[in-house]
């Protein structure tokens, strides 16, 4: 399946993920789905790619497709956490001849929202009014929410902690919220987001 766009030069598709454990336990470091998201981000200047995974079947329909939207603009490769480095070696390399400066330079359009402590930064696009996250916001029953305790081993914060992190975030206009686990939020972005911390914090 190909990507959807979402917002006016915002794209989001799907891709299995290699190391899905159908058997995880609920809540445990390894309970999340089958697929996850990645994102496609069109700007004048520039194709912003966010955690991109290409599919294992369809993968030279994909790459076809992006060739398509990408065209002959400069390319940047965003991740939001080290886990999500994904395939963005491969695209890097097949789009370096159009890519004068490093790949992963941060463009004017898109602003870093790092969760200091959490092992996160998320990505603000305002001319879309949509928050990017990794790990640390999923979708979870039909609501967002933050990610498991279990997910945050070894980091600096807990779940509250990672509830304050995120309080600041309220300040922007989110009307959509992407994530790469579970099903994105894709309007009234900003009230899904208030609800998530305010259920860990309340807890």
């Amino acid at each position: 399946m190909l990507p959807a766009e979402i917002a006016p030069g915002l794209f989001r598709w799907t891709a299995p993920h290699p190391d899905w454990n159908p058997r995880a336990e609920r809540d445990s470091a390894e309970d999340w789905g089958p697929m996850v998201g990645s994102a496609l981000y069109e700007l004048p200047h520039v194709a912003v790619l966010i955690d991109p995974l290409l599919p294992s079947d369809g993968r030279a329909g994909m790459l076809s497709w992006l060739d398509g939207r990408i065209g002959a603009r400069p390319v940047s490769i965003l991740t939001t956490t080290r886990w999500h480095r994904r395939d963005r070696e491969e695209l890097a390399e097949r789009y370096r001849s159009s890519t004068p400066g490093a790949w992963n330079a941060l463009p004017a359009g898109v602003v870093q929202k790092p969760l200091r402590g959490a092992g996160e930064t998320l990505f603000w696009l305002p001319g879309v009014a949509t928050l990017v996250a990794g790990d640390r916001l999923i979708g979870r029953d039909g609501a967002l929410g933050l990610c498991p305790q279990s997910w945050l081993a070894g980091r600096r914060v807990d779940r509250a902690g990672l509830a304050e992190l995120m309080r600041p975030l309220l300040e922007l206009a989110v009307e959509r919220v992407l994530v790469s686990h579970g099903e994105p939020v894709l309007e009234g972005g900003r009230a899904a987001l208030l609800r998530a911390i305010d259920e860990v914090t309340a807890s």
